[in-house]
């Protein structure tokens, strides 16, 4: 197939159908890609849980510290009471860096709760409206 380009309106010709040409191959990867983030994402999924069970979320430290001492209440000395010593030491671990990154990633839902258990006592009303953002005077 021996297709010579010989004058200036074939050249255009031929420039237009390989740029429709690289189009469609574009399509056709962006296509491809989708479907192979779509079924990677259960790794993905497992992934991200491995990471939220085996790292802390460094924010909220007061917050995580109260957490750290309710887990080791509940699980050390109630739940795993008679487990073994590795089960004692990794459960309690695993449960803590997972709080600290749920309570990192729900912290406007945590804080809105926290602020309206801790705001409305003896009748007084919250100082700001957590769903406008604003301040009441």
């Amino acid at each position: 197939m021996d297709n010579r380009i010989q004058t200036y309106d074939q050249l255009i010709k031929e420039k237009k159908r390989l740029e429709t040409l690289i189009e469609a191959q574009k399509e056709l990867i962006r296509y491809d890609m989708k479907e192979i983030k779509h079924e990677l994402q259960p790794v993905s999924t497992a992934f991200s849980f491995l990471k939220n069970i085996t790292s802390r979320s460094g924010k909220f430290g007061l917050l995580n510290y109260g957490v750290d001492m309710v887990v080791d209440l509940v699980f050390r000395k109630m739940i795993l009471a008679k487990a073994g010593w590795i089960t004692r030491l990794t459960v309690p671990f695993l449960v803590k860096n997972f709080s600290s990154n749920k309570l990192a990633e729900n912290k406007n839902t945590f804080l809105h709760k926290l602020r309206s258990w801790l705001g409305n006592k003896n009748g007084k009303h919250d100082k700001y409206k957590t769903s406008e953002g604003s301040k009441q005077y």
